[in-house]
Protein backbone atom coordinates (compact mmCIF):
# COMPACT_ATOMS: atom_id res chain seq x y z
CA UNK A 1 0.00 0.00 0.00
CA UNK A 2 2.83 2.40 0.85
CA UNK A 3 4.59 1.77 -2.46
CA UNK A 4 1.36 2.39 -4.39
CA UNK A 5 0.84 5.67 -2.53
CA UNK A 6 4.42 6.71 -3.34
CA UNK A 7 3.85 5.90 -6.99
CA UNK A 8 0.70 8.01 -7.07
CA UNK A 9 2.52 10.93 -5.42
CA UNK A 10 5.26 10.69 -8.04
CA UNK A 11 2.68 10.76 -10.84
CA UNK A 12 1.08 13.88 -9.37
CA UNK A 13 4.46 15.58 -9.48
CA UNK A 14 5.03 14.51 -13.07
CA UNK A 15 1.52 15.64 -14.02
CA UNK A 16 2.27 19.15 -12.71
CA UNK A 17 5.37 19.29 -14.92
CA UNK A 18 3.48 18.00 -17.95
CA UNK A 19 0.66 20.52 -17.42
CA UNK A 20 3.25 23.33 -17.42
CA UNK A 21 4.20 22.39 -21.00
CA UNK A 22 0.74 23.21 -22.34
CA UNK A 23 0.89 26.23 -24.61
CA UNK A 24 4.68 26.15 -24.61
CA UNK A 25 4.97 26.43 -28.39
CA UNK A 26 5.33 22.70 -28.98
CA UNK A 27 5.12 21.34 -32.49
CA UNK A 28 2.12 19.24 -33.49
CA UNK A 29 3.80 15.91 -32.74
CA UNK A 30 5.20 17.01 -29.39
CA UNK A 31 1.87 18.59 -28.42
CA UNK A 32 0.09 15.29 -29.13
CA UNK A 33 2.67 13.42 -27.04
CA UNK A 34 2.12 15.86 -24.19
CA UNK A 35 -1.67 15.53 -24.37
CA UNK A 36 -1.58 11.75 -24.48
CA UNK A 37 0.86 11.52 -21.57
CA UNK A 38 -1.23 13.91 -19.49
CA UNK A 39 -4.31 11.80 -20.20
CA UNK A 40 -2.56 8.61 -19.13
CA UNK A 41 -1.38 10.19 -15.89
CA UNK A 42 -4.88 11.47 -15.11
CA UNK A 43 -6.41 8.06 -15.84
CA UNK A 44 -3.92 6.36 -13.54
CA UNK A 45 -4.47 8.81 -10.71
CA UNK A 46 -8.25 8.54 -11.03
CA UNK A 47 -7.92 4.76 -10.77
CA UNK A 48 -5.83 5.16 -7.62
CA UNK A 49 -8.42 7.50 -6.09
CA UNK A 50 -11.10 4.87 -6.73
CA UNK A 51 -8.82 2.19 -5.21
CA UNK A 52 -8.88 -0.02 -8.28
CA UNK A 53 -5.46 -1.33 -7.20
CA UNK A 54 -7.26 -3.33 -4.51
CA UNK A 55 -8.59 -5.64 -7.24
CA UNK A 56 -5.14 -7.21 -7.09
CA UNK A 57 -5.98 -10.71 -8.34
CA UNK A 58 -8.42 -12.23 -10.79
CA UNK A 59 -8.71 -15.51 -12.67
CA UNK A 60 -6.56 -14.16 -15.52
CA UNK A 61 -4.09 -11.98 -13.64
CA UNK A 62 -2.29 -11.68 -10.35
CA UNK A 63 0.58 -13.26 -8.52
CA UNK A 64 -0.59 -16.79 -9.38
CA UNK A 65 0.14 -16.05 -13.07
CA UNK A 66 3.73 -14.86 -12.65
CA UNK A 67 5.25 -18.06 -14.03
CA UNK A 68 3.97 -16.88 -17.41
CA UNK A 69 6.69 -14.22 -17.53
CA UNK A 70 9.07 -17.03 -18.44
CA UNK A 71 7.44 -17.02 -21.89
CA UNK A 72 8.45 -13.43 -22.66
CA UNK A 73 11.75 -12.84 -20.86
CA UNK A 74 15.10 -13.58 -22.52
CA UNK A 75 17.08 -16.61 -21.35
CA UNK A 76 20.32 -16.43 -23.27
CA UNK A 77 22.96 -15.56 -20.70
CA UNK A 78 23.93 -16.43 -17.16
CA UNK A 79 22.70 -12.99 -16.11
CA UNK A 80 19.23 -13.78 -17.49
CA UNK A 81 19.04 -16.93 -15.36
CA UNK A 82 20.33 -15.10 -12.29
CA UNK A 83 17.59 -12.50 -12.77
CA UNK A 84 14.93 -15.25 -12.92
CA UNK A 85 16.47 -16.88 -9.85
CA UNK A 86 16.10 -13.58 -8.01
CA UNK A 87 12.42 -13.48 -9.01
CA UNK A 88 11.99 -16.96 -7.55
CA UNK A 89 13.66 -15.94 -4.30
CA UNK A 90 11.50 -12.83 -3.91
CA UNK A 91 8.26 -14.55 -4.94
CA UNK A 92 7.19 -15.18 -1.31
CA UNK A 93 7.40 -11.42 -0.70
CA UNK A 94 5.21 -10.78 -3.76
CA UNK A 95 2.65 -13.29 -2.43
CA UNK A 96 2.72 -11.75 1.05
CA UNK A 97 2.16 -8.26 -0.33
CA UNK A 98 -0.67 -9.53 -2.52
CA UNK A 99 -2.36 -11.04 0.53
CA UNK A 100 -1.90 -7.71 2.31
CA UNK A 101 -3.61 -5.91 -0.57
CA UNK A 102 -6.46 -8.42 -0.59
CA UNK A 103 -6.99 -8.02 3.16
CA UNK A 104 -7.26 -4.27 2.59
CA UNK A 105 -9.69 -4.99 -0.25
CA UNK A 106 -11.83 -7.05 2.10
CA UNK A 107 -11.87 -4.24 4.65
CA UNK A 108 -13.00 -1.76 1.97
CA UNK A 109 -15.53 -4.03 0.24
CA UNK A 110 -13.50 -4.48 -2.94
CA UNK A 111 -14.05 -8.22 -3.48
CA UNK A 112 -14.62 -10.05 -6.74
CA UNK A 113 -17.56 -12.48 -6.70
CA UNK A 114 -17.15 -16.01 -5.45
CA UNK A 115 -18.27 -17.71 -8.68
CA UNK A 116 -15.31 -16.25 -10.58
CA UNK A 117 -12.72 -16.44 -7.82
CA UNK A 118 -13.44 -20.10 -7.08
CA UNK A 119 -11.18 -20.82 -10.06
CA UNK A 120 -8.08 -19.67 -8.18
CA UNK A 121 -7.45 -22.64 -5.85
CA UNK A 122 -7.41 -24.92 -8.90
CA UNK A 123 -4.99 -22.59 -10.66
CA UNK A 124 -2.67 -22.72 -7.67
CA UNK A 125 -2.99 -26.52 -7.45
CA UNK A 126 -1.64 -26.76 -11.02
CA UNK A 127 1.44 -24.82 -9.86
CA UNK A 128 1.98 -26.93 -6.74
CA UNK A 129 4.01 -29.69 -8.34
CA UNK A 130 7.51 -31.08 -7.92
CA UNK A 131 10.19 -28.51 -8.65
CA UNK A 132 11.30 -30.08 -11.94
CA UNK A 133 7.70 -30.04 -13.24
CA UNK A 134 6.97 -26.49 -12.04
CA UNK A 135 6.35 -23.84 -14.73
CA UNK A 136 8.62 -21.61 -12.62
CA UNK A 137 11.42 -24.08 -13.39
CA UNK A 138 10.75 -24.24 -17.14
CA UNK A 139 13.59 -21.86 -18.17
CA UNK A 140 16.11 -24.18 -16.51
CA UNK A 141 15.06 -27.05 -18.77
CA UNK A 142 16.38 -25.14 -21.81
CA UNK A 143 19.70 -23.66 -20.67
CA UNK A 144 21.80 -22.81 -23.76
CA UNK A 145 24.78 -24.99 -24.52
CA UNK A 146 26.98 -21.89 -24.39
CA UNK A 147 26.73 -21.99 -20.60
CA UNK A 148 29.08 -24.56 -19.08
CA UNK A 149 27.64 -27.80 -17.79
CA UNK A 150 28.90 -26.97 -14.29
CA UNK A 151 27.08 -23.62 -14.30
CA UNK A 152 23.93 -25.26 -15.65
CA UNK A 153 23.95 -27.95 -12.96
CA UNK A 154 24.42 -25.38 -10.20
CA UNK A 155 21.67 -23.14 -11.55
CA UNK A 156 19.24 -26.03 -11.79
CA UNK A 157 20.01 -27.26 -8.30
CA UNK A 158 19.57 -23.78 -6.82
CA UNK A 159 16.30 -23.21 -8.68
CA UNK A 160 14.87 -26.55 -7.57
CA UNK A 161 15.76 -25.81 -3.97
CA UNK A 162 14.18 -22.34 -4.15
CA UNK A 163 10.97 -23.67 -5.64
CA UNK A 164 10.70 -26.39 -2.98
CA UNK A 165 11.63 -24.16 -0.03
CA UNK A 166 10.23 -20.75 -1.03
CA UNK A 167 7.93 -20.72 -4.06
CA UNK A 168 5.74 -23.73 -3.23
CA UNK A 169 5.29 -22.77 0.47
CA UNK A 170 4.22 -19.29 -0.68
CA UNK A 171 1.71 -20.83 -3.09
CA UNK A 172 0.32 -23.03 -0.31
CA UNK A 173 -0.09 -19.93 1.88
CA UNK A 174 -1.86 -18.14 -0.97
CA UNK A 175 -4.18 -21.09 -1.54
CA UNK A 176 -5.02 -21.30 2.16
CA UNK A 177 -5.81 -17.58 2.21
CA UNK A 178 -8.22 -17.89 -0.72
CA UNK A 179 -9.95 -21.00 0.62
CA UNK A 180 -10.14 -19.99 4.30
CA UNK A 181 -10.42 -16.20 4.16
CA UNK A 182 -11.19 -14.64 0.77
CA UNK A 183 -13.78 -16.97 -0.74
CA UNK A 184 -15.99 -17.17 2.37
CA UNK A 185 -16.13 -13.36 2.37
CA UNK A 186 -16.62 -12.97 -1.40
CA UNK A 187 -20.10 -11.88 -2.50
CA UNK A 188 -22.43 -14.26 -4.29
CA UNK A 189 -23.73 -11.48 -6.52
CA UNK A 190 -21.79 -10.12 -9.49
CA UNK A 191 -21.36 -6.56 -10.70
CA UNK A 192 -19.54 -3.42 -9.61
CA UNK A 193 -22.82 -1.64 -8.92
CA UNK A 194 -23.15 -3.78 -5.77
CA UNK A 195 -19.84 -2.51 -4.33
CA UNK A 196 -19.06 0.79 -2.56
CA UNK A 197 -18.55 3.49 -5.23
CA UNK A 198 -19.32 0.80 -7.77
CA UNK A 199 -21.12 3.08 -10.22
CA UNK A 200 -18.20 5.53 -10.24
CA UNK A 201 -15.68 2.71 -10.66
CA UNK A 202 -17.56 1.25 -13.61
CA UNK A 203 -17.98 4.65 -15.26
CA UNK A 204 -14.21 5.09 -14.90
CA UNK A 205 -13.48 1.71 -16.48
CA UNK A 206 -15.95 2.34 -19.33
CA UNK A 207 -14.35 5.69 -20.16
CA UNK A 208 -10.82 4.32 -19.78
CA UNK A 209 -11.31 1.33 -22.07
CA UNK A 210 -13.47 2.99 -24.74
CA UNK A 211 -11.71 6.40 -24.76
CA UNK A 212 -15.19 7.93 -25.09
CA UNK A 213 -17.72 9.66 -22.84
CA UNK A 214 -20.46 7.12 -23.56
CA UNK A 215 -22.51 6.15 -20.50
CA UNK A 216 -23.04 2.51 -19.54
CA UNK A 217 -26.71 2.90 -20.48
CA UNK A 218 -25.85 4.21 -23.97
CA UNK A 219 -23.36 1.37 -24.45
CA UNK A 220 -25.98 -1.20 -23.40
CA UNK A 221 -28.49 0.19 -25.92
CA UNK A 222 -25.84 0.18 -28.66
CA UNK A 223 -25.16 -3.45 -27.85
CA UNK A 224 -28.81 -4.40 -28.17
CA UNK A 225 -28.99 -2.75 -31.60
CA UNK A 226 -25.84 -4.48 -32.80
CA UNK A 227 -27.04 -7.87 -31.53
CA UNK A 228 -30.29 -7.44 -33.47
CA UNK A 229 -28.44 -6.39 -36.66
CA UNK A 230 -25.93 -9.25 -36.57
CA UNK A 231 -28.60 -11.78 -35.62
CA UNK A 232 -30.52 -10.88 -38.78
CA UNK A 233 -27.38 -11.49 -40.86
CA UNK A 234 -26.84 -14.85 -39.13
CA UNK A 235 -30.42 -15.93 -39.78
CA UNK A 236 -29.97 -15.12 -43.48
CA UNK A 237 -26.74 -17.14 -43.72
CA UNK A 238 -27.64 -20.02 -41.39
CA UNK A 239 -29.46 -22.26 -43.94
CA UNK A 240 -26.29 -22.34 -46.07
CA UNK A 241 -24.30 -24.01 -43.26
CA UNK A 242 -25.99 -27.36 -43.83
CA UNK A 243 -28.10 -27.28 -40.67
CA UNK A 244 -31.78 -26.50 -40.34
CA UNK A 245 -34.18 -25.08 -37.80
CA UNK A 246 -34.24 -21.90 -35.76
CA UNK A 247 -31.05 -20.00 -35.03
CA UNK A 248 -30.71 -21.47 -31.50
CA UNK A 249 -31.25 -24.95 -32.97
CA UNK A 250 -28.52 -24.32 -35.54
CA UNK A 251 -26.21 -23.13 -32.75
CA UNK A 252 -26.86 -26.41 -30.95
CA UNK A 253 -26.14 -28.46 -34.08
CA UNK A 254 -22.94 -26.55 -34.78
CA UNK A 255 -21.68 -27.10 -31.23
CA UNK A 256 -22.62 -30.80 -31.24
CA UNK A 257 -21.33 -31.83 -34.68
CA UNK A 258 -17.98 -33.66 -34.19
CA UNK A 259 -16.93 -32.76 -37.74
CA UNK A 260 -16.54 -29.16 -36.51
CA UNK A 261 -13.62 -30.06 -34.21
CA UNK A 262 -10.16 -31.55 -34.43
CA UNK A 263 -9.61 -34.80 -32.58
CA UNK A 264 -6.49 -33.82 -30.69
CA UNK A 265 -4.40 -30.85 -29.64
CA UNK A 266 -1.56 -31.37 -32.13
CA UNK A 267 -3.94 -31.45 -35.10
CA UNK A 268 -5.56 -28.27 -33.80
CA UNK A 269 -2.19 -26.52 -33.48
CA UNK A 270 -1.12 -27.60 -36.97
CA UNK A 271 -4.37 -26.23 -38.41
CA UNK A 272 -3.88 -22.86 -36.70
CA UNK A 273 -0.37 -22.64 -38.17
CA UNK A 274 -1.65 -23.52 -41.63
CA UNK A 275 -4.27 -20.76 -41.44
CA UNK A 276 -1.62 -18.22 -40.44
CA UNK A 277 0.50 -19.08 -43.47
CA UNK A 278 -2.56 -18.85 -45.69
CA UNK A 279 -3.26 -15.29 -44.52
CA UNK A 280 0.26 -13.88 -44.90
CA UNK A 281 0.55 -13.77 -48.72
CA UNK A 282 -2.86 -12.09 -49.10
CA UNK A 283 -1.98 -8.99 -47.05
CA UNK A 284 -0.64 -6.85 -49.95
CA UNK A 285 -4.19 -6.78 -51.31
CA UNK A 286 -5.20 -4.32 -48.58
CA UNK A 287 -1.91 -2.97 -47.13
CA UNK A 288 1.00 -1.06 -48.60
CA UNK A 289 4.30 -2.84 -47.95
CA UNK A 290 5.26 0.10 -45.72
CA UNK A 291 2.30 -0.81 -43.45
CA UNK A 292 3.58 -4.36 -42.89
CA UNK A 293 5.93 -4.89 -39.93
CA UNK A 294 9.35 -6.50 -40.30
CA UNK A 295 9.02 -8.53 -37.10
CA UNK A 296 7.69 -12.08 -37.66
CA UNK A 297 5.29 -13.94 -35.39
CA UNK A 298 4.77 -17.51 -34.27
CA UNK A 299 1.75 -19.63 -33.38
CA UNK A 300 2.27 -21.37 -30.03
CA UNK A 301 0.13 -23.19 -27.42
CA UNK A 302 -1.14 -21.43 -24.31
CA UNK A 303 0.72 -23.03 -21.36
CA UNK A 304 -1.08 -26.02 -19.87
CA UNK A 305 -1.05 -24.49 -16.38
CA UNK A 306 -3.25 -21.55 -17.45
CA UNK A 307 -5.16 -22.97 -20.43
CA UNK A 308 -8.25 -24.28 -18.56
CA UNK A 309 -9.13 -20.77 -17.31
CA UNK A 310 -7.96 -18.83 -20.37
CA UNK A 311 -9.95 -17.65 -23.35
CA UNK A 312 -9.53 -19.07 -26.84
CA UNK A 313 -6.40 -17.17 -27.79
CA UNK A 314 -4.32 -14.06 -27.17
CA UNK A 315 -1.38 -12.19 -28.64
CA UNK A 316 1.90 -11.36 -26.91
CA UNK A 317 4.01 -8.62 -28.53
CA UNK A 318 7.58 -9.24 -29.54
CA UNK A 319 10.62 -7.55 -28.01
CA UNK A 320 11.31 -3.93 -28.95
CA UNK A 321 14.85 -4.83 -29.98
CA UNK A 322 13.64 -7.57 -32.31
CA UNK A 323 15.19 -10.43 -30.33
CA UNK A 324 11.82 -12.13 -29.73
CA UNK A 325 9.06 -12.50 -32.31
CA UNK A 326 5.42 -11.77 -31.61
CA UNK A 327 3.47 -14.79 -30.40
CA UNK A 328 -0.10 -15.80 -31.25
CA UNK A 329 -1.10 -18.06 -28.34
CA UNK A 330 -3.85 -20.60 -29.06
CA UNK A 331 -5.77 -22.65 -26.51
CA UNK A 332 -5.42 -26.39 -27.09
CA UNK A 333 -7.23 -27.40 -23.89
CA UNK A 334 -10.23 -29.61 -24.76
CA UNK A 335 -10.01 -29.53 -28.59
CA UNK A 336 -13.65 -30.66 -28.73
CA UNK A 337 -14.55 -27.17 -27.47
CA UNK A 338 -12.56 -25.32 -30.20
CA UNK A 339 -14.71 -25.06 -33.36
CA UNK A 340 -13.00 -25.18 -36.75
CA UNK A 341 -15.40 -22.55 -38.11
CA UNK A 342 -13.98 -19.98 -35.65
CA UNK A 343 -10.31 -20.54 -36.42
CA UNK A 344 -9.92 -18.25 -39.44
CA UNK A 345 -11.64 -15.26 -37.88
CA UNK A 346 -9.73 -15.76 -34.63
CA UNK A 347 -6.42 -15.84 -36.50
CA UNK A 348 -7.26 -12.66 -38.39
CA UNK A 349 -7.86 -10.92 -35.07
CA UNK A 350 -4.87 -12.13 -33.07
CA UNK A 351 -2.13 -12.38 -35.71
CA UNK A 352 -2.41 -10.57 -39.04
CA UNK A 353 -3.91 -8.26 -40.08
CA UNK A 354 -4.94 -7.84 -36.44
CA UNK A 355 -2.84 -7.53 -33.33
CA UNK A 356 0.55 -8.60 -34.62
CA UNK A 357 0.45 -6.35 -37.66
CA UNK A 358 -0.76 -3.30 -35.72
CA UNK A 359 1.34 -3.69 -32.56
CA UNK A 360 4.57 -4.75 -34.25
CA UNK A 361 4.23 -1.89 -36.75
CA UNK A 362 3.70 0.59 -33.89
CA UNK A 363 6.83 -0.71 -32.18
CA UNK A 364 8.79 -0.06 -35.38
CA UNK A 365 7.50 3.49 -35.96
CA UNK A 366 10.32 6.02 -35.86
CA UNK A 367 10.08 9.17 -33.76
CA UNK A 368 7.47 8.04 -31.24
CA UNK A 369 8.37 8.19 -27.53
CA UNK A 370 8.61 4.83 -25.83
CA UNK A 371 5.38 5.25 -23.85
CA UNK A 372 3.49 5.33 -27.15
CA UNK A 373 5.32 2.38 -28.66
CA UNK A 374 4.73 -0.04 -25.80
CA UNK A 375 1.68 1.23 -23.94
CA UNK A 376 -0.37 1.27 -21.90
CA UNK A 377 -2.27 0.75 -25.10
CA UNK A 378 -5.54 2.44 -25.93
CA UNK A 379 -7.75 -0.62 -25.80
CA UNK A 380 -10.54 0.77 -27.99
CA UNK A 381 -8.02 1.37 -30.77
CA UNK A 382 -6.05 -1.87 -30.37
CA UNK A 383 -9.02 -4.19 -29.91
CA UNK A 384 -11.16 -2.16 -32.28
CA UNK A 385 -8.50 -2.74 -34.93
CA UNK A 386 -8.43 -6.43 -34.07
CA UNK A 387 -12.20 -6.74 -34.53
CA UNK A 388 -12.13 -4.59 -37.68
CA UNK A 389 -9.43 -6.92 -39.05
CA UNK A 390 -11.85 -9.82 -38.84
CA UNK A 391 -14.03 -8.11 -41.45
CA UNK A 392 -11.03 -7.98 -43.79
CA UNK A 393 -11.40 -11.73 -44.26
CA UNK A 394 -13.87 -10.87 -47.02
CA UNK A 395 -11.39 -8.55 -48.77
CA UNK A 396 -8.68 -11.20 -48.45
CA UNK A 397 -10.86 -14.01 -49.84
CA UNK A 398 -10.57 -16.11 -46.68
CA UNK A 399 -14.22 -16.73 -45.81
CA UNK A 400 -14.65 -19.17 -48.65
CA UNK A 401 -17.33 -21.42 -47.14
CA UNK A 402 -20.58 -20.65 -45.28
CA UNK A 403 -19.37 -22.08 -41.96
CA UNK A 404 -16.27 -19.87 -41.81
CA UNK A 405 -18.39 -16.82 -42.67
CA UNK A 406 -20.88 -17.89 -40.00
CA UNK A 407 -17.92 -18.12 -37.62
CA UNK A 408 -17.01 -14.52 -38.50
CA UNK A 409 -20.55 -13.40 -37.71
CA UNK A 410 -20.39 -15.42 -34.49
CA UNK A 411 -17.28 -13.52 -33.47
CA UNK A 412 -18.80 -10.15 -34.29
CA UNK A 413 -21.88 -11.17 -32.35
CA UNK A 414 -19.60 -12.17 -29.46
CA UNK A 415 -18.31 -8.59 -29.24
CA UNK A 416 -21.80 -7.11 -29.55
CA UNK A 417 -23.02 -9.40 -26.78
CA UNK A 418 -20.19 -8.08 -24.63
CA UNK A 419 -21.68 -4.59 -24.72
CA UNK A 420 -24.93 -5.99 -23.36
CA UNK A 421 -23.68 -8.43 -20.71
CA UNK A 422 -20.81 -6.30 -19.37
CA UNK A 423 -23.06 -3.30 -18.79
CA UNK A 424 -25.86 -5.65 -17.75
CA UNK A 425 -23.85 -7.20 -14.92
CA UNK A 426 -21.98 -4.09 -13.78
CA UNK A 427 -24.64 -1.40 -14.18
CA UNK A 428 -28.05 -3.07 -14.46
CA UNK A 429 -28.07 -5.84 -11.89
CA UNK A 430 -27.79 -8.86 -14.19
CA UNK A 431 -26.77 -12.17 -12.63
CA UNK A 432 -23.89 -14.27 -13.93
CA UNK A 433 -26.33 -16.92 -15.15
CA UNK A 434 -28.44 -14.38 -17.02
CA UNK A 435 -25.32 -13.16 -18.80
CA UNK A 436 -24.31 -16.73 -19.71
CA UNK A 437 -27.81 -17.54 -21.00
CA UNK A 438 -27.96 -14.37 -23.09
CA UNK A 439 -24.56 -15.16 -24.59
CA UNK A 440 -25.47 -18.75 -25.48
CA UNK A 441 -28.76 -17.66 -27.00
CA UNK A 442 -27.09 -15.25 -29.41
CA UNK A 443 -23.75 -16.81 -30.39
CA UNK A 444 -22.60 -20.26 -31.51
CA UNK A 445 -19.71 -20.32 -29.04
CA UNK A 446 -19.27 -23.32 -26.76
CA UNK A 447 -20.36 -23.33 -23.12
CA UNK A 448 -16.77 -23.55 -21.87
CA UNK A 449 -15.78 -20.47 -23.85
CA UNK A 450 -18.85 -18.56 -22.73
CA UNK A 451 -18.31 -19.26 -19.02
CA UNK A 452 -14.64 -18.29 -19.28
CA UNK A 453 -15.64 -15.11 -21.07
CA UNK A 454 -18.31 -14.11 -18.57
CA UNK A 455 -15.92 -14.64 -15.66
CA UNK A 456 -13.41 -12.48 -17.48
CA UNK A 457 -15.95 -9.64 -17.78
CA UNK A 458 -16.86 -9.98 -14.11
CA UNK A 459 -13.28 -9.45 -12.95
CA UNK A 460 -12.11 -7.10 -15.74
CA UNK A 461 -15.01 -4.64 -15.98
CA UNK A 462 -15.28 -2.44 -19.03
CA UNK A 463 -12.41 -3.98 -21.02
CA UNK A 464 -14.82 -5.98 -23.16
CA UNK A 465 -16.60 -2.78 -24.23
CA UNK A 466 -13.60 -1.56 -26.20
CA UNK A 467 -13.78 -4.01 -29.12
CA UNK A 468 -17.10 -3.14 -30.71
CA UNK A 469 -16.88 0.57 -30.00
CA UNK A 470 -13.44 0.77 -31.58
CA UNK A 471 -14.48 -1.33 -34.58
CA UNK A 472 -17.57 0.78 -35.23
CA UNK A 473 -15.50 3.98 -35.19
CA UNK A 474 -12.99 2.57 -37.70
CA UNK A 475 -15.82 1.40 -39.97
CA UNK A 476 -17.47 4.82 -39.68
CA UNK A 477 -14.23 6.55 -40.67
CA UNK A 478 -13.68 4.10 -43.57
CA UNK A 479 -17.15 4.87 -44.95
CA UNK A 480 -16.53 8.60 -44.50
CA UNK A 481 -13.35 8.25 -46.55
CA UNK A 482 -15.10 6.20 -49.21
CA UNK A 483 -17.85 8.82 -49.56
CA UNK A 484 -15.35 11.68 -49.69
CA UNK A 485 -12.90 10.12 -52.16
CA UNK A 486 -15.26 8.12 -54.36
CA UNK A 487 -13.39 6.21 -57.07
CA UNK A 488 -10.05 7.47 -55.70
CA UNK A 489 -10.56 5.63 -52.40
CA UNK A 490 -7.80 3.06 -51.83
CA UNK A 491 -8.20 0.80 -48.81
CA UNK A 492 -4.42 0.57 -48.50
CA UNK A 493 -4.17 4.36 -48.11
CA UNK A 494 -6.87 4.36 -45.43
CA UNK A 495 -5.10 1.64 -43.48
CA UNK A 496 -1.81 3.54 -43.69
CA UNK A 497 -3.47 6.58 -42.11
CA UNK A 498 -5.16 4.55 -39.36
CA UNK A 499 -1.95 2.70 -38.49
CA UNK A 500 0.51 5.52 -39.00
CA UNK A 501 0.56 7.00 -35.46
CA UNK A 502 0.29 3.81 -33.44
CA UNK A 503 -2.46 3.38 -30.86
CA UNK A 504 -4.35 6.57 -29.99
CA UNK A 505 -7.71 7.47 -28.41
CA UNK A 506 -10.63 7.28 -30.83
CA UNK A 507 -11.15 11.06 -30.96
CA UNK A 508 -7.48 11.51 -31.93
CA UNK A 509 -7.88 8.86 -34.64
CA UNK A 510 -10.94 10.64 -36.00
CA UNK A 511 -9.08 13.97 -36.18
CA UNK A 512 -6.21 12.25 -37.97
CA UNK A 513 -8.49 10.73 -40.63
CA UNK A 514 -10.39 14.01 -41.05
CA UNK A 515 -7.11 15.90 -41.54
CA UNK A 516 -6.11 13.39 -44.23
CA UNK A 517 -9.46 13.77 -45.95
CA UNK A 518 -9.34 17.56 -45.61
CA UNK A 519 -6.09 17.59 -47.57
CA UNK A 520 -7.64 15.57 -50.40
CA UNK A 521 -10.00 17.05 -52.99
CA UNK A 522 -13.52 15.68 -52.85
CA UNK A 523 -14.65 13.18 -55.46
Amino acid sequence: MAALADEAAHKRTVLTRVEALKGAGLGAGAALNRDLYEGQLRDSLRGFELQTHLFAVGPADGVQTYSGYANSLPFASRRDYEAWQMRLETYPEAVAQTIELLREAMARGRLWPRASMERLPGQIDRLLVNAEASPFYAPFTRIPEALTSVDAARMRERAQRTIEQAVNPALRALRAFFVDVYLPAAPLEVGLARLPQGDAIYAYYAAFYTTTTMTPHAIHELGLREVARIRAAMEELAPQTGYSGSLPEIFTQLRADPSNYYADAQALLAAYRAIAKRIDPELPRVFHLSSLPRLPYGVVPIPDVTAPDTTTAYYQPGALDGTRAGQYYVNLYQPAQRPIYEMTVLSLHESVPGHHLQIALAQELQGLPEFRRVGPAYTAYVEGWGLYSESLGDDLGLYDDPKSKFGALTYEMWRAVRLVVDTGMHAQGWTRQRAIDYFLANAAKTKLDVENEIDRYITNPGQALAYKIGQLKILELRERARQRLGARFDLRDFHAVVLGEGAVPLDVLERRVDAWLGAAPAA
